[in-house]
């Protein structure tokens, strides 16, 4: 029969909600049974086990998140909230990126492993580099992994005239980081957190900065934070103390431009492309903009009849897209 011990270990690990825990004492008493010549209880209590994991793995494959209520009151106004079906197969990032995304994600899942050894998973991720790198996409995919809701900060309407009333908004905010847990997109953060530095700055920015800096520092929830800007030289020093990820996109290498354009043109063929002049043509542009690129050429080639990609057609949407990105550098 169980020892003391583990009794006390099936009692915990089931008040901890901690499954494989649970089982795996389960199975240390079933194989002490079967030594002491208990085989019958022994296999029943294996049968048991067994038919738990599959209902456990059965609810867990068809679990799907569950919408929480749309922000109420003037929580309304300062949150969007959506739920996400991306998954880290939909991103094209850099090896380092890539990894440190999936550690992420990996700590999220084994919070309460991590906990019972005094360690918290990593929560708090700034982004930066260039628009359209993935940024957002990473926020999306990042919730759609763990199935949790994704909040997007609407700083319009946070940011006031009126210190107080910042403040106040930012208080609400981070109230509702406790009450539901999901992850919470601060993008264009260098309009909280500017540098305090700066010769331009004024009282009121730096007050708000101040704000945001203790909310971060106080922050206990289970939520994730994902803060991102393409504007990182403009963010205060003490802001990249406040997070446990730093992670800095570039525009997209050759490699990184090519599997973009595999993945939005999975459907057409494109065994005939030049890589070389479509690869020319795309140096420069963000992931997006190659992205855009590759679906403008999709809707040529679905438009003529065809479901072979021209690279004449590759090459003209990528090159219109170069034109609109320098425009928008000279404006």
């Amino acid at each position: 029969m169980a020892t003391n011990d583990q009794l006390k270990a099936l009692v915990k690990s089931h008040a901890d909600g901690d499954d494989p825990q649970f089982y795996a004492v389960a199975m240390q008493v079933a194989a002490k049974a079967a030594r002491s010549g208990q085989s019958r209880f022994a296999q029943d209590l294996r049968d048991l086990v067994d038919d738990l994991r599959q209902r456990g793995a059965a609810r867990e494959q068809g679990a799907s998140v569950v919408p929480v209520a749309q922000p109420r009151g003037e929580l309304s106004s300062l949150l969007t909230v959506s739920y996400p079906d991306s998954r880290l197969n939909d991103l094209v990032l850099s090896d380092d990126l890539g990894e440190r995304l999936h550690q992420v994600l990996h700590e999220q899942r084994q919070r309460d492993v991590l906990a019972r050894h005094g360690l918290r998973p990593a929560r708090r991720l700034l982004l930066i580099g260039p628009p359209g790198t993935g940024k957002t996409s990473t926020a999306r995919v990042l919730a759609g992994e763990l199935r949790l809701p994704l909040f997007a900060i609407r700083l319009d309407t946070i940011i006031t005239k009126f210190m107080g009333e910042t403040a106040a908004k930012l208080r609400l905010i981070f109230d509702a980081l406790i009450e539901t847990r999901g992850v919470y997109l601060f993008d264009e953060v260098d309009a909280l957190a500017g540098d305090r530095a700066a010769g331009n700055d004024v009282g009121e920015i730096r007050r708000i900065l101040n704000s945001f800096l203790q909310f971060l520092e106080e922050d206990t929830s289970e939520s994730v934070i994902v803060a991102a800007t393409n504007h990182p030289q403009l963010l205060d020093s003490a802001l990249y103390r406040r997070f446990d990820t730093v992670m800095d996109f570039s525009l997209p290498d050759d490699d990184a431009a090519q599997a973009v354009i595999k993945n939005r043109l999975a459907l057409f063929r494109i065994g005939n492309l030049s890589w070389s002049r479509v690869l020319d043509a795309g140096r420069g542009l963000s992931h997006a903009e190659i992205a855009t690129a590759a679906e403008n050429a999709a809707k040529r080639s679905v438009l003529a009849g065809r479901t072979r990609i021209l690279t004449d057609d590759l090459v003209a949407a990528l090159g219109e897209r170069s034109r609109s990105v320098l425009g928008d550098r000279s404006a």
